[in-house]
């Protein structure tokens, strides 16, 4: 597990990393490219990713010679042995239970743990260490929300409170999907859904108004494209607007809706930021 810059959550814990769902604006494989491969000793070369999807008992090594190049090379500890792709580390699937005091933990910051690539017993084994560790809450998230369906129709799916299921959704097609899963799960069952980066005006879709204008998620995160070219692709504060004005709904059955700007979304929203966390989660922090 890793502390994080992520503002909506406390650390980081990725058993599983790597992706194929090939999102242009992925921060995680862009930091995979730059601190992936592993060494290999028998051919005495570095090697990288091969396509496929792996799983590895114990730690791997990487030979680098650090920022500065007066530095000798040397092996250092290889967090993304096959750079983005799929991988189970499962030397780290026992590192919630060792931590004591609980934090808001999000499952898989470098990975798409429901991805369709996943094996199902790679998602089960990391669900049980987190029922081993209930301390924690737990955030996943996922571009594949109809997973969650069914994990859950397999009886595969926890349905505990610390457990929270999140939706990427960053344009009315994922809206869509997000609305047709979510919506499917139990009451019980905990959800978000993290639009960012935001890059349409969801509140205006049909699948918005399907789900109720957001109420089938138990918490809303709004953010922002970072990173090179991603000035002109900024959504505009009327989109998120019309997001917070549902959430605040007085007349809604499910008022209200905690929202949390990240705070990427400075320059479209201002210094004022909305920040709300659910009670469960704030009561962590």
């Amino acid at each position: 597990m890793n502390n994080t810059r992520i503002d909506w959550c406390d650390s980081t814990w990725n058993p599983v990393t790597g992706c194929k769902g090939g999102c242009d604006y992925c921060y995680a494989r862009s930091i995979a490219k730059r601190f992936g491969g592993r060494w290999d000793e028998t051919l005495n070369r570095s090697l990288g990713a091969d396509g496929g999807i792996h799983e590895i008992e114990s730690q791997m090594t990487r030979h680098t010679s650090g920022k500065n190049r007066s530095i000798p090379v040397h092996s250092v500890a290889a967090p993304y042995p096959f750079v983005f792709d799929p991988t189970f580390h499962r030397y780290r699937l026992e590192e919630p239970l060792k931590k004591q005091k609980g934090q808001n933990i999000f499952v898989g910051s470098m990975a798409d743990l429901f991805g369709r690539w996943v094996p199902t017993k790679w998602i089960v084994e990391v669900l049980d260490i987190c029922r081993k560790a209930p301390q924690h809450n737990y955030l996943f998230l996922t571009k594949f929300p109809e997973r969650y369906v069914e994990l859950d129709h397999l009886a595969l799916l926890p349905h505990e409170e610390n457990f929270w299921y999140g939706a990427t959704i960053t344009n009315a097609k994922q809206m869509k999907r997000a609305a047709d899963s979510i919506g499917q799960l139990p009451q019980e069952v905990r959800s978000f859904f993290s639009m960012e980066p935001l890059m349409e005006d969801v509140a205006r879709s049909e699948a918005w108004e399907m789900s109720y204008n957001g109420a089938y998620a138990n918490w809303i995160i709004i953010g922002a494209m970072t990173g090179p070219g991603s000035e002109s692709q900024q959504p505009c504060r009327e989109w998120v607007e019309r997001i917070v004005d549902d959430a605040k709904n007085e007349l809604s059955p499910f008022y209200p809706i905690p929202v949390f700007m990240k705070d990427n979304l400075r320059k479209v929203w201002g210094r004022d930021l909305i920040q709300e966390f659910p009670e469960k989660l704030e009561a962590q922090r």
